[in-house]
């Protein structure tokens, strides 16, 4: 059955589909990879706490409504590393390195989002 099929296939065939294939491979590394993020945005209670950036070995201490949640940035990367809110969810979330990656603590409201020179999004809204 199969090879039946195979016999239609032309020459300008396969090459339209060789080439069809390298330019979804090629969108798809091009669209879907963020660049590397610069600075850390760290928001507490909807509201901008500190803008630090990634170069630098630190942790922040960020206060909220339930206490205290701490920022540790290493190796140019950022997470939440301890957090007060019940289930841990924003712990649990692990290591951001691209721009545009987020973590947040929502019942605490902190919140570290990664910024880099191009703004990367999830989705688009209208």
């Amino acid at each position: 059955m199969y090879a039946a099929a195979l016999q239609h296939i032309k020459p300008g065939d396969w090459l339209t589909l060789l080439l069809g294939s390298i330019f979804v491979v090629v969108l798809t590394l091009k669209l879907w990879s963020g660049d590397l993020a610069d600075k850390a945005l760290i928001r507490s209670g909807g509201k901008i706490f500190r803008e630090v950036p990634l170069s630098r070995d630190q942790q922040i201490e960020v206060p909220g409504p339930l206490g205290i949640s701490i920022i540790t940035i290493q190796n140019r990367r950022a997470r939440i590393s301890s957090d007060p809110s019940p289930r841990q969810y924003c712990v649990r979330q692990g290591w951001l390195q691209q721009a545009g990656e987020i973590a947040l603590c929502l019942p605490n409201q902190v919140s570290v989002e990664l910024t880099g020179s191009r703004k990367k999004y999830d989705s688009l809204n209208y």
